[in-house]
């Protein structure tokens, strides 16, 4: 039995308590995340977070995108000038299309026109040729995910039946739209409820991953207004891709408790904020650090290998080895690069002396 047939699906339940502290972290975070958020232009990181977001969310599927062109197509709609602007196809055009909406027009009721229309946008005609998707249309017929050999096929999960999906779908919907105003269901709940919810009706033919997690970011757009835009939950979820199937087929598997996927999801979600956060701190570290160097007093490579170390590289620190390799210089041109380097205070040498020898940043 799947869980869309248990007897009072989809009455979802789950243990509060068991989540509060997890929620508590994340709402946390999220306020530190807002509060830094001055520290990125508000249009560049918007753009970076929904071409990750994109980018990343299309692999967990197994999908390749020309990051380039769906870069261009986010510029576009953002009005941000790019200095080598990339050809955009109508594809890369959709998908920025869709993300844009999920950001801009959060307010706006959920309907069933606006999922078609994303799924329309998703696959554009002549998406591909051998197994060409109709856009903007719900499945004719069942749907199994399934794996392993043709003969001996292993069915990991069976969504509801065609027939079912407008019923479902209304349903669905109807919560949407419903469970956004009641008090006493915290957003981040509702976020995890909704993919959860959606991925299982699974009701296109294809696409159903990607629409869930727009939906995800939808709803987390809605319970916090702006920060969504600073941090895609898609990276997350397709670093750990193998076990986001694993808890999904458990919990499609099982009864009405969630609990179990909620805290996967909060989990999840709590990383991706910690990471971002970790990426504005060595943002602010790196545009301190050079606030006080004057690079003009530096080699190109120098600087190369500087930024390089600032952006998370060598976090054990560099050798003279390591330097030569990416400044391409000679072995005795990369130690007198190091020793000018630590005598200028832009370097650190570690306590482990002779061939050990190591530099790290020297932060203030």
């Amino acid at each position: 039995m799947w869980i869309w047939e248990q007897e009072h699906w989809p009455d979802f339940q789950w243990d509060e308590h068991a989540l509060k502290p997890m929620l508590r972290k994340i709402h946390f975070h999220q306020g530190l995340l807002l509060g830094k958020s001055d520290v990125e232009s508000t249009e560049q990181a918007t753009l970076d977070t929904l071409l990750a977001s994109i980018l990343y969310s299309c692999e967990i599927e197994g999908e390749k995108l020309n990051a380039a062109s769906v870069r261009s197509s986010l510029a576009n709609r953002l009005g941000i000038s790019e200095v080598k602007p990339y050809p955009t196809s109508e594809q890369s055009e959709g998908m920025a299309e869709i993300a844009l909406d999920v950001v801009e027009r959060y307010n706006e009721p959920l309907t069933l026109k606006r999922i078609l229309k994303w799924h329309e946008l998703m696959f554009p005609t002549g998406y591909t040729v051998f197994n060409p998707i109709k856009g903007g249309q719900l499945r004719y017929g069942g749907m199994e995910v399934i794996s392993g050999r043709i003969d001996k096929p292993i069915v990991h999960f069976e969504a509801p039946p065609a027939e079912k999906l407008q019923d479902e779908l209304a349903k669905f919907i109807a919560w949407f739209n419903q469970s956004r105003d009641v008090f006493n269901l915290d957003p981040i709940l509702r976020a995890a409820i909704v993919h959860l919810w959606f991925v299982t009706l699974h009701p296109m033919e294809d696409g159903n991953g990607r629409i869930t997690r727009f939906l995800t970011d939808l709803v987390l757009a809605q319970g916090e207004s702006r920060s969504i835009r600073f941090y895609a939950m898609s990276v997350s979820i397709c670093e750990c891709r193998k076990q986001y199937y694993e808890i999904l087929e458990q919990t499609q598997r099982g009864g009405l408790d969630i609990t179990d996927w909620m805290v996967w999801f909060l989990q999840t979600l709590n990383s991706t904020l910690v990471a971002k956060l970790k990426q504005i701190e060595g943002t602010v570290k790196k545009t301190r650090f050079w606030r006080r160097v004057d690079q003009s007093q530096l080699s190109q490579e120098q600087v190369k290998v500087l930024n390089r170390m600032l952006d998370g590289d060598f976090q054990q620190g560099i050798n003279s080895s390591q330097y030569q390799k990416v400044a391409k210089v000679s072995r005795a041109t990369a130690t007198r690069h190091l020793n000018h380097l630590a005598a200028f205070g832009c370097l650190e040498k570690t306590e482990a002396g002779g061939r050990s020898t190591r530099y790290i940043v020297h932060h203030i």
